[in-house]
């Protein structure tokens, strides 16, 4: 099995050499990973290996029935909402929101969504969910708070626990992220954020458990990207459980064309090769970073163009290859 160095410098790696590849793929360039906006884009983001925070998997919900507590599904719409509401109303101090923080660097569908709140709640909540993106990346732990700001002023709206949801993912707070992202699910009904969902029960040491989440819902009823997304998720989950073919064949989707560049094929690619690697197939997985860096290229030099182009290749020079987009 090849230790190249490419392996060291790819996202979705974890320190102790597995995959976490669930995060990072959305509608828009994976490279340059913002909070979503509800405007259609979703992004996620890779962990750095770190356990979470919570009690051992499986301790609360022991506790929970040892204190005669009932199950999620034994209790009303309304008893739900009100746990919903408990689990971001701790003591907790707002962080600070610069002044030169505008509501208007909100995405619009974003605010949109803010609609039924007080205009000076919705203010507030947006000008958190702005503090979120500019510092994602940089202070994931200060994005948290402000996300958890906003939750607490709106906690109903699905935009605003999705955000906390991929922040705690960020941080490393698997059992908060799949938390909320069964909130986010059950306020919109939607299965667009199922990748971290699943990559959230890896995170918590239950890669069973990811692969049964991430079977439960149809693929062909997700989009494309998210469907991209949640493959890569479950190949890991299978890398977890030391089932490298399986975890091979879990990328091998319609969307692996190496013929044709879309905004997700390059985290496609370099995770197909990743698993070639694992299986001791070097020249294939060489092979496959070289199409994932040519996809790489190819939307780089698209940028602000069609969000799929054609790449191919043919043989000039000694092998020399070419793309061109359409």
């Amino acid at each position: 099995m090849s230790d190249s160095p490419d392996r060291e410098k790819r996202p979705g790696r974890r320190e102790d050499g597995a995959r976490s590849d669930g995060g990072r793929t959305g509608s828009a360039r994976p490279r340059s990973a913002k909070p979503p906006q509800a405007s259609g884009e979703r992004r996620l983001w890779t962990s750095d290996g770190k356990p979470a925070r919570s009690a051992a998997p499986g301790s609360r919900d022991k506790q929970h029935a040892q204190r005669g507590g009932r199950r999620e599904e034994e209790l009303t719409p309304e008893e739900l909402r009100a746990r919903e509401l408990r689990a971001v109303r701790p003591h907790h101090d707002d962080p600070e929101v610069p002044e030169d923080v505008s509501v208007k660097e909100l995405d619009r569908g974003a605010f949109n969504e803010l609609k039924t709140l007080s205009k000076e709640n919705a203010d507030g909540v947006a000008k958190h969910l702005v503090m979120v993106a500019r510092l994602i990346e940089s202070d994931p732990e200060l994005a948290h708070k402000h996300a958890t700001s906003a939750s607490r002023r709106a906690g109903r709206i699905a935009m605003v626990r999705e955000t906390l949801a991929i922040t705690a993912y960020a941080t490393g707070d698997y059992a908060l992220a799949i938390r909320e992202l069964r909130t986010y699910r059950r306020i919109s009904g939607s299965n667009e954020q199922l990748a971290l969902m699943v990559d959230s029960e890896r995170g918590l040491g239950r890669p069973d458990r990811a692969l049964e989440l991430g079977r439960s819902v149809e693929r062909h009823t997700l989009t494309p990207a998210t469907q991209v997304a949640v493959a890569i998720a479950m190949s890991g989950a299978r890398l977890d459980l030391n089932q490298p073919e399986a975890a091979l064949a879990e990328l091998e989707i319609p969307q692996l064309d190496r013929n044709l560049a879309y905004s997700y094929s390059p985290e496609l690619f370099w995770a197909y090769a990743e698993v070639l690697d694992d299986l001791g197939r070097e020249s294939d997985a060489a092979q496959w970073r070289a199409y994932a860096e040519r996809a790489e290229d190819a939307l780089d030099a698209a940028e602000g163009d069609d969000d799929t182009i054609e790449v191919f290749e043919e043989e000039v020079d000694g092998g020399a290859l070419h793309e061109e987009g359409e």
